[in-house]
């Protein structure tokens, strides 16, 4: 029979079984009464399991599941010296009630797993960091102060001038590709994120309207997109090749797909960026000059620069915030100051400093669908 807490005294903040402490589980140390009160109906159940549930409530986005369960691995399974050594399988099962004193911050863990991160980019460590944070915060453990978020120069992309503009379009069109045209022309044209191209279906674009819904942007979020008559030239275009595309593929996914490959599947980031890179040297443009966003980038600064607002911009880019926006229109700020004192008849003024505010969703973008190794 289990004694009452008053009835075994305070040994300490333990509870006290049968006369004796309770004893160490192969986990890690067992948890007191500090499991928050929201988890003990799920003590019981693997940590791993609910916490995914978590992330897909908050409506994290595929990618950002993925990351955050590349961290909460190696976290899981950093192991404490003269502490038995678990593989990951292993570590997803154990409970929530036995993960809780695992991963508390003041055994030591998290230490151990940041030494571990050794030379990796200072971009990757703070993902990594941001991960395991969200973790313990749903534990309900505190995130130590002295673990720091390594500062990183924050770069600026920077986007198409107008011949770059013009000589990748011109390349679009030279080259054998025939994805290259529809798709260079439909991210100039509606300022898509690369994942969103990949997931367009056939049935997704209106032709009519001139308009296309994206479902499950970002956040899980909808929204639609809009594009010009070259837009809908070019889809059309595209379509006769496509309906052949979709017989080299007995998926049923190709036959919603509105972008395939050459061999009837659905296109995939990593396909795009090759695609891009070769299109890069046909326009003679550098390959650090061109990638997917920079041509979403294009095309929101383009719309700044012929005048539409910023709150339109975030609409039609699909941003959480308006702070995220604010950095094309901090990127495009001397065109913007060309542009006036032109007007103005005033001399054109030197180049200017340009704020660098560091923004998640930004940042998230610009690290957005890493290139895998193999398809």
């Amino acid at each position: 029979m289990t004694e009452s807490y008053e009835e075994a005294g305070e040994f300490d903040g333990r509870e006290a079984v049968k006369g004796r402490f309770e004893t160490l589980s192969r986990f890690g140390i067992s948890n007191g009464p500090e499991l928050p009160s929201r988890l003990h109906r799920l003590s019981v159940l693997p940590w791993f399991q609910c916490w995914e549930g978590q992330l897909r409530t908050e409506k994290k986005s595929k990618h950002t599941i993925r990351a955050y369960i590349v961290a909460a691995r190696g976290f899981s399974t950093t192991s404490l010296p003269g502490e038995e050594a678990i593989d990951w399988d292993t570590a997803k099962q154990i409970t929530v009630s036995d993960f809780y004193s695992r991963a508390n911050p003041n055994f030591g863990r998290i230490d151990a797993w940041l030494n571990e991160l050794g030379e990796m980019r200072p971009s990757t460590i703070n993902a990594r960091i941001a991960a395991v944070s969200h973790l313990l915060k749903w534990f309900g453990h505190s995130v130590p102060e002295w673990v720091q978020r390594p500062a990183r120069r924050k770069s600026l992309p920077r986007p198409l001038g107008r011949s770059e503009v013009i000589k990748l379009r011109a390349a679009a069109m030279r080259v054998e590709d025939p994805l290259a045209h529809p798709i260079v022309t439909t991210m100039l044209d509606t300022g898509l994120r690369v994942s969103e191209l990949c997931n367009l279906d056939i049935d997704d674009v209106d032709y009519v309207d001139l308009s296309a819904l994206v479902i499950g942007g970002k956040g899980e979020k909808d929204r639609t997109v809009l594009f010009t008559k070259s837009t809908t030239e070019a889809l059309e275009a595209w379509t006769p090749i496509r309906k052949m595309r979709t017989n080299l593929s007995d998926e049923f996914d190709s036959e919603r797909a509105l972008f395939l490959s050459s061999r009837g599947r659905r296109i995939n980031p990593r396909s795009i960026q090759k695609m891009i890179d070769r299109l890069a040297d046909e326009a003679d443009i550098p390959r650090s000059r061109l990638s997917p966003h920079t041509l979403r980038h294009t095309f929101a600064t383009g719309l700044l620069e012929r005048g539409a607002d910023l709150v339109t911009i975030q609409r039609l880019l699909g941003h959480a915030s308006i702070a995220t926006t604010r950095v094309y229109l901090e990127i495009s700020d001397q065109t913007l100051r060309e542009i006036y004192h032109r007007a103005q008849n005033l001399p054109e003024i030197s180049e200017l400093d340009v704020s660098t505010e560091v923004l998640e969703e930004i940042t998230a973008e610009l690290e957005e669908a890493p290139i895998l190794k193999n398809d």
